[in-house]
């Protein structure tokens, strides 16, 4: 498949396979699994731990959970920033302006902690 619409038809073979992929294996799904005309009662009711659910089905959740999950993510996500960085660092070529740049990536990190700690956000209470 060369040419300019060779590229394109490859494309097409990937994605056709894909949706025969896919539409196979919901087709198998469909006809392999266990069927019971008559679901029992409790079927879709929440099962959790092996307590039956009391109650209703809304709680309410402290923000500060989402809080730190937000700040879990966003330095996890900037240290992986660090690990290329770390790699190239001592290549020709990378030097001052590498270290410089990253200097300023953990001092905009150490703005965020600060601002974090200074708020009292990183207390537990």
């Amino acid at each position: 498949m060369d040419g300019y619409l060779g590229s394109y038809a490859t494309l097409a073979l990937v994605i056709g396979a894909g949706v025969v992929v896919f539409v196979g294996a919901f087709s198998a799904n469909r006809l392999l699994r266990p069927g019971d005309p008559a679901e029992p009662p409790g079927k879709f009711i929440a099962y959790e731990s092996g307590i039956d659910p009391v109650g209703g089905d809304w709680a309410q959740a402290q923000i500060r959970y989402y809080v730190y999950a937000y700040l879990y993510v966003l330095f996890a996500v900037e240290a992986v920033f660090l690990f290329p960085w770390a790699v190239v660092f001592d290549l020709p070529g990378f030097g001052a302006a590498t270290v410089t740049e990253m200097a300023i990536f953990i001092a905009v990190l150490a703005l965020g902690i600060l601002y974090a700690w200074r708020k009292k956000i990183l207390t537990w209470t």
